[in-house]
């Protein structure tokens, strides 16, 4: 959607205590703005009047986001120069002649969001005196029709309009009349229900018309050829069609989304037109000759003649975009788009597509599509010739349908690689130019062996596809192409995860599965962001085999071992994040049951001592031992020295419980940190 470039941008009022300062009739104005020899912004700072004493030669002024209610001439002394004036989000209701006699100058008038609906007779005569005006915003102002008309009728200057947001209900047929140089304007967001017959006529300079969000239901003979974009979204249109002159069509963007189209719009034969939304209506089909569905009652008498698709076909020529997602199509018409030589991005989500047409196209045709939206659709199958006819696609997305993959080759066998595999699964290797490809949601079972064979993906999404299981070699052929991979929630088990060797994987999703283990061919992978969200692990021993590029690890959702934790130390220390470790909880063992612990409040003394620990406290302890019976012994002496008793009496030593190092007995461990589950 497209819409007209706008000065004017809500903002925080400062804080009340600097309202609170001073009367907005006594305080300087100037101390609170920021100010340049030749610009001034005194946005948000509470004003009630027209600042003052802000010096000569300003240009540039800015007062939106304050209380001004007028503009009167007593206020405005010295601002001759001026040429660009922002009083939107203010509450302007007058504007006197004798203030805008003093702007000679202004080329830029900003006045959104204020209530200028009241007083707009007087307001609407002080206009006259913008001779110069070329950019007017007056939306957000709660305009009838006619005030809007008023407010304009004499701005011969024009060149941008905004008046978007107000509550307007038709255009009159001589609004315009006296704008002949407007070239860009935005009525969007209005309740136009009527264009009255020679409403746009003079505005022969026209060439971006904004009428989105409007109660439009029909346009017939649309004739404004100097357009290049026009946006008619969220109305409900169930009728454009266009007259055929003499003169070519410059439209290059045309958006008539979110309506009611129950066909593919009559277009002019000759036009520039590169970029075509039709996305979110009820077209049901684009073939020639199709009849309309039952329950279509002509409204109009020029769908009687409406001439669908012959003359429609022939004027796309120069797509480059098509948007037909969310519709009523239930075939994909082939012959209807190959002729559309120019185009790159085509998308037919969100309909509801069962198969593919040939009809009456030759061996050999082929379409220009790069990037393929068919997501959210009932295809079972998809012929081996409709991917053979897409030799530049690079992107596909056949997500939330129902295609099951084919089983490769692992070598090239010529043209029996290529071959047709029947009527039950799609072959998807040998694409030689296929970079992106969706599988999510297809109800995908088993991912058969070198399924993508010879095809250069860089990224593969087969999440959501339960209990799928991938045999040996089912990625066979993408070990030095694939770089992000998705097998998420797919309830996989390691047996089920039989992943090569991928040299250039830096992207993998494996949440929402049932590993207790990591695919063992992972190790060779130089991981970048691994996902291992909810499943069933409990220890990450490859952590350090990708200690070297991963950046970020999630790791929540599943039952890591408190006592085996090294992993985290290792990703720690080589500076990988874990965004999501306060989500993270490990489990251990006390009095036979299974407590669970944040792992980022994990207390050591929950965990055995190693073996090597125990038997040094043995050895301490036997020592200590020794040293008591000798002290004894010296001092069963009576007082005479033995020899090697030279000190012993003065020496206490006791047996003390020992502790590994760094850790406190647990009577000192916060009792919180620990969840019994």
């Amino acid at each position: 959607m497209l819409w007209a470039a706008r000065g004017c941008f809500l903002l925080w009022l400062l804080p009340s205590i600097l309202r609170a300062r001073a009367s907005p009739e006594t305080r300087p104005s100037s101390p609170l703005c920021q100010q340049s020899p030749t610009k001034v912004s005194c946005k948000g700072v509470g004003l009630r009047k027209f600042p003052k004493e802000l010096g000569q030669g300003i240009k540039y002024l800015e007062l939106s986001n304050n209380f001004i209610q007028n503009l009167s001439g007593s206020n405005m002394p010295g601002f001759g120069q001026l040429e660009y004036l922002d009083v939107c989000f203010n509450q302007l209701e007058a504007v006197s002649a004798t203030a805008l006699a003093q702007l000679p100058r202004l080329r830029s008038l900003l006045l959104a969001s204020n209530h200028l609906d009241r007083n707009y007779l007087a307001n609407g005569e002080a206009f006259h005196l913008l001779r110069n005006i070329e950019v007017l915003d007056l939306s957000v102002n709660n305009l009838e029709s006619h005030m809007a008309s008023w407010y304009i009728s004499s701005l011969t200057s024009l060149r941008v309009l905004d008046l978007s947001g107000n509550t307007m209900t038709k255009l009159l047929a001589g609004t315009f009349q006296n704008s002949p140089r407007l070239r860009q304007l935005d009525l969007s967001n209005n309740y136009i229900m009527e264009i009255q017959e020679g409403a746009f006529e003079p505005l022969e300079e026209l060439e971006v018309l904004n009428l989105a969000l409007n109660s439009l239901h029909c346009i017939s003979g649309f004739s404004l050829t100097q357009l290049r974009v026009l946006n008619l979204s969220y109305n409900a249109l169930e009728l454009f069609s266009s007259d055929e002159g003499a003169e070519p069509y410059l439209l290059r963007v045309l958006d008539l989304s979110h309506n009611r189209l129950l066909s593919f719009p009559e277009l002019p034969r000759a036009h520039d037109l590169t970029h075509l939304n039709l996305s979110n209506n009820l077209i049901s089909s684009l073939l020639p000759g199709s009849p309309h569905p039952r329950e279509f009652v002509l409204l109009y008498k020029e769908m009687q003649r409406f001439n669908r698709t012959v003359r429609s076909v022939a004027a796309l020529t120069r797509v480059a975009d098509l948007d037909l997602s969310n519709n009523r199509l239930e075939l994909f018409p082939f012959s209807f788009f190959h002729s559309l030589g120019s185009l790159h991005r085509l998308s037919l989500a969100r309909n509801c597509l069962q198969e593919v047409a040939r009809e009456s196209v030759s061996n050999g045709t082929e379409l220009s599509v790069r990037s393929l939206d068919l997501h959210s659709n009932a295809l079972r199958v998809l012929p081996r010739w409709f991917l053979d006819s897409l030799p530049h696609l690079e992107s596909m997305d056949l997500g939330s349908n129902s295609l099951q993959p084919c089983e490769g080759q692992e070598s090239y066998q010529g043209e029996d690689l290529r071959r047709d595999s029947g009527n039950t699964c799609t072959t998807f290797y040998n694409v030689p130019r296929l970079k992106h490809l969706s599988l999510s949601k297809n109800g995908i079972s088993r991912l058969q062996p070198h399924a993508f064979n010879r095809t250069p993906l860089l990224s593969l999404d087969l999440s959501g596809n339960r209990d799928l299981s991938m045999a040996t070699g089912a990625l066979g052929g993408l070990e030095l192409s694939l770089q992000e991979l998705s097998l998420r929630d797919n309830q996989m088990d390691e047996g089920q995860a039989a992943l090569p060797c991928l040299v250039t994987l830096r992207v993998l999703d494996l949440s929402g599965n049932h590993l207790s283990l990591l695919p063992t061919g992972l190790s060779c992978s130089p991981l970048e962001s691994l996902d291992i969200r909810n499943n069933s692990l409990q220890s990450l021993g490859a952590a350090r085999s990708w200690s070297h590029s991963l950046r970020a690890v999630s790791v929540a959702g599943n039952p890591w071992s408190c006592c085996s934790l090294g992993w985290l130390d290792t990703l720690r220390a080589a500076g990988v994040a874990v965004p999501d470790l306060r989500q993270a909880r490990c489990v251990f063992q006390e009095h036979g049951r299974n407590i669970s612990a944040m792992i980022s409040g994990t207390p050591g003394w929950i965990c055995p001592q190693p073996e090597g620990t125990a038997s040094l406290a043995v050895l301490v302890a036997l020592i200590s031992l020794s040293l008591l019976c000798a002290s004894a012994f010296c001092l069963l002496r009576k007082g005479q020295k033995a020899p090697g008793c030279e000190g012993l009496g003065n020496n206490r030593v006791g047996i003390s419980q020992l502790h590994p190092k760094g850790e406190r007995p647990a009577e000192e461990r916060p009792p919180d940190s620990i969840t019994k589950v």
